[in-house]
C-alpha cells in the first residue's frame, strides 16, 4: 500500500518547489488531498496511489537526466489525475486539470505551460533526442515493463480489471497489439538509465506476456 502520508509531504515539497513566492493564499493540501482522492476512484485498478508513488520513485532515480525535475514530478501527479477506462481523453483532461490547477496554487504560467505538456505526452510516450523531461517522465512511467515476474504479472492483471467491460477475445486482441507495437520500438526507454537497466527485462516480459496471449 502506498504511504499516503509520505505523498502528501512529497507533493507539499513539490509544489513548493514549483512557486515563485509563497504568497498564494490557497492552501497547498488542498491540491494534494484533491488529487490524491482521484487516484483513489473506484474505477482504477492499476492507475492508482500506488501507481503514482511507484512513478515518483522512479522519476527521483531518473532524476540526473530531466532539466525541470520540479515539472516533471508535477507532471506524474497529473498524468493520470484524470482516468475512465472507458475514454480515450484521459491525457487531454488530466493536462488540462493541471492548467487550470496549477495558476490558482501559484506555479508560474512557464512552468504550467511544460506541465501540461508533459502530460499530453503519456499519450504517446514518444519524446524527441532533446526532450530530457519528457524522456525522463515517459520513462518513469513505463517502468512497470521491467517489474519483476510476479509484479509484472499483477500489473497485468489489474490493467485487466479496469477494462473488465471489454468482452475477451477484443481484450486480448487489443492488448496484442499494443504489445507489438512497444516491441517494435527501437528503444523502449529513453534515457540512459532505463536503456541500460529497464530495456532488457521489459522486452523479455512484453514477449512473453504476447506469447501467453497468443495461445
Amino acid at each position: 500500500m502506498a504511504d499516503l502520508d509520505d505523498l502528501r509531504s512529497r507533493w507539499l515539497r513539490t509544489l513548493l518547489a514549483a512557486r515563485e513566492d509563497d504568497s498564494c493564499a490557497l492552501s497547498p493540501h488542498r491540491y494534494g488531498d484533491a488529487l490524491l482522492r482521484r487516484w483513489s476512484e473506484p474505477q482504477r485498478r492499476y492507475h492508482t496511489v500506488e501507481h503514482l508513488a511507484a512513478v515518483l520513485g522512479h522519476i527521483d532515480e531518473l532524476e540526473e537526466y530531466a532539466d525541470d525535475i520540479v515539472a516533471v514530478r508535477l507532471a506524474a501527479w497529473f498524468h493520470d489525475a484524470v482516468y475512465l477506462p472507458e475514454r480515450s481523453t484521459n491525457e487531454e483532461r488530466s493536462a488540462r486539470l493541471a492548467e487550470r490547477a496549477l495558476p490558482e496554487a501559484g506555479v508560474p504560467a512557464e512552468r504550467t505551460a511544460e506541465v501540461a505538456r508533459l502530460v499530453r505526452l503519456t499519450t504517446t510516450h514518444a519524446p524527441t533526442p532533446d526532450d530530457r523531461d519528457g524522456q525522463v517522465l515517459c520513462d518513469a512511467d513505463l517502468a512497470i515493463l521491467a517489474a519483476p515476474p510476479s509484479a509484472y504479472a499483477a500489473y497485468t492483471a489489474a490493467v485487466r480489471e479496469e477494462y473488465h467491460f471489454v468482452p475477451n477475445d477484443a481484450f486480448r486482441e487489443g492488448r496484442a497489439a499494443i504489445l507489438r507495437q512497444l516491441l517494435a520500438l527501437p528503444s523502449l526507454f529513453s534515457t540512459p538509465y532505463g536503456q541500460e537497466k529497464w530495456a532488457a527485462t521489459a522486452r523479455y516480459n512484453l514477449s512473453s506476456e504476447l506469447e501467453m496471449l497468443s495461445l
